[in-house]
């Protein structure tokens, strides 16, 4: 089953040879959907799994890989936003509180309890500028706040908080306990507040799994897949007879129908609109930019909990450790759309001054970042309100436009956030019922998303599960590996690893040959670079090595039908994406 074609003309594309994509092939054999979302970040594969579940016949294309944009460029927080009250935004607040709760129920491999806490160094400070940012929604000048407001907010996100509340209420400490506890924190503290959020440590996992359950979900009694979705194919035009679909690996095009079209491209929107011949001004992105540092001074004077706080420029920010690295992060600045994301060295400046105005006994360098990352925010178009007080909540715009001789409604989704995708998502879909003249079958509200089935809630039954599947090919630390990456579907990783020869890479212990192949089957692998990026942390925690990419081109060369001169650009490839994106040369492990 391969294929020879000439790839086309883009950042991702390279004259190769390609196994066919059973995926495209099925958009290919059956041409047309009732819903084609547009768009794989987490919205719109929130939105392609739960009509999916409603047993509506959908289809779902991304120009790139899954997660690949903002949604794998976040903070990786799951939170309510606190600071979203001074600007009004109770709904979105309220709705965020309930989801985080919701999320560290139904998908707990991924999404854990984050304790938080807020440097304070003053009493009343902000008491007076507070309320006319919540009345004019406009920065004015930076003025930090004090214990007063901060308690008034965590207050009230306590209070929303009540109904399903799965973590502890907030507390304050003075200046004595606070600096008992995190003693690197600066001399002039003068209390510290703690409250709870949470994290999620693997977005693009998290992604994939909600991808995977819409598939499943899709599968009818006679083996019919009405769920269908495919990375690197893109919508680029409209069509005589349709949809114009490019498949970003080969050039080749085709066309393609449905009742609906989704627009979740995020900060891409007008412009995919454009690309559909109906320009619209709804986006004004803003750009946030991360580092990820290897610095276990800084990830000791954490606690193992966020620190979150005001810099001197009315930025929030925030410093948190995961796993074994520390992310800093964020900036919040007015996007270029004609310019690649990334993180600039002025913005490096920036975070270590801010870990400096923290931690000041800590010194940090360029020496010790090992990732960085920016991505463009799907904010709406915002004119002259600061980037820190656009608002975060989401909105959709319908058009209709005529298509292949039919009239077509087009949503497009303006705004929203990670900790909102399963109530933003089924939002979506009521709204695509509705013109449908369908009704919802079910709630994703509880229902566990992929590996967070019967995830052990303990770390006594993460031990447990990790020791009854270990066996002689299998030890210890690659199972705890596997569960990590894969929640309870590592059970169906490590079958798939029992039935063929599998040996663990020499350049990682993460990371083995079959489980590459297994990517490949159930993942939809397009670069040797998703492996590094999306469907492990390699790349995130500064683990890759120029070994590790020859040994996963390698793996991936007979299953995807690679030539050697494709294994050499892949690598190529993978080596230029982290130099230009992520601040990241790629090294040997041979000193």
């Amino acid at each position: 089953m391969r294929i020879l074609g000439n790839a086309g003309k883009n950042e991702d594309s390279q004259d190769a040879q390609l196994v066919v994509r059973a995926q495209v092939e099925a958009l290919k054999a059956r041409p047309q959907a009732r819903v084609l979302i547009v768009g794989g970040g987490i919205n719109g594969v929130g939105t392609f799994r739960d009509l999916a579940l409603q047993g509506i016949d959908v289809a779902l294309v991304e120009r790139g890989d899954y997660c690949q944009g903002a949604s794998g460029a976040s903070s990786h927080m799951i939170h309510g936003g606190i600071r979203y009250l001074e600007n009004g935004e109770f709904r979105l607040v309220k709705e965020s509180v309930v989801e985080r709760n919701g999320l560290l129920k139904i998908a707990p491999h991924y999404v854990k309890p984050l304790m938080t806490t807020i440097p304070i160094f003053s009493t009343f400070s902000g008491i007076l500028s507070a309320p006319m940012r919540f009345l004019t929604h406009k920065q004015g000048k930076p003025q930090e706040r004090g214990a007063f407001l901060i308690k008034i907010g965590l207050s009230l996100y306590d209070a929303f908080s009540r109904d399903g509340g799965t973590v502890p209420r907030h507390e304050f400490k003075g200046r004595k306990k606070a600096l008992a506890e995190l003693p690197q924190l600066p001399a002039n503290l003068k209390y510290a507040a703690t409250y709870y959020d949470a994290s999620v440590h693997n977005p693009e996992r998290l992604t994939l799994d909600v991808l995977q359950d819409g598939e499943k979900a899709g599968i009818t009694s006679d083996g019919t897949h009405n769920a269908r979705a495919t990375n690197y194919v893109a919508m680029t035009a409209i069509k005589d007879d349709g949809v114009e679909l490019t498949d970003q690996l080969t050039g080749e095009t085709f066309t393609f129908n449905a009742d609906v079209i989704i627009n979740t491209t995020g900060a891409w929107v007008d412009m995919t609109n454009t690309a559909m011949g109906a320009g619209t001004r709804f986006m004004g992105g803003t750009k946030g930019s991360h580092i990820v540092l290897d610095h276990p001074e800084l990830l000791a004077a954490c606690k193992g909990r966020e620190i979150f706080f005001e810099h001197t420029d009315g930025r929030i920010v925030l410093i948190y450790p995961m796993g074994d690295r520390v992310l800093v992060g964020t900036t919040d600045v007015n996007a270029d759309m004609t310019k690649d994301a990334v993180c600039t060295e002025e913005e490096i400046d920036y975070f270590f001054d801010l870990v400096g105005h923290v931690f000041p006994n800590i010194a940090v360098s360029r020496e010790e970042i090992v990732y960085s990352f920016a991505g463009v925010r799907p904010l709406p178009r915002h004119d002259e309100t600061a980037p820190g007080f656009v608002s975060r909540d989401y909105r959709i715009e319908r058009a209709d436009r005529t298509i292949a001789g039919a009239s077509v409604p087009v949503l497009s989704l303006v705004g929203g956030k990670w900790t909102t995708f399963r109530a933003l998502s089924e939002h979506m879909s009521n709204d695509v019922l509705a013109i449908l003249g369908a009704s919802r079958k079910t709630s994703t509200a509880k229902l566990p998303i992929g590996g967070g089935v019967n995830f052990p809630a303990t770390s006594a039954g993460i031990e447990a599960w990790i020791a009854s599947h270990t066996s002689d090919s299998v030890d210890a630390a690659r199972a705890g590996v596997l569960l990590t990456r894969y929640g309870t579907r590592a059970e169906t990783v490590l079958a798939y690893l029992a039935e063929g020869e599998d040996t663990v890479f020499d350049s990682t212990a993460e990371l083995s040959g079959r489980e590459v192949e297994f990517m490949v089957e159930h993942e939809q692998i397009g670069h040797l670079i998703d492996v590094m990026i999306r469907r492990t942390s390699l790349a995130f925690r500064g683990l890759v090595t120029s070994e590790l990419l020859a040994e996963t081109a390698a793996a991936l060369a007979c299953p995807l039908g690679w030539n050697e001169a494709k294994v050499a650009e892949e690598i190529g490839h993978a080596i230029t994406i982290p130099d230009r994106f992520h601040g990241v040369q790629v090294q040997s492990l041979i000193a």
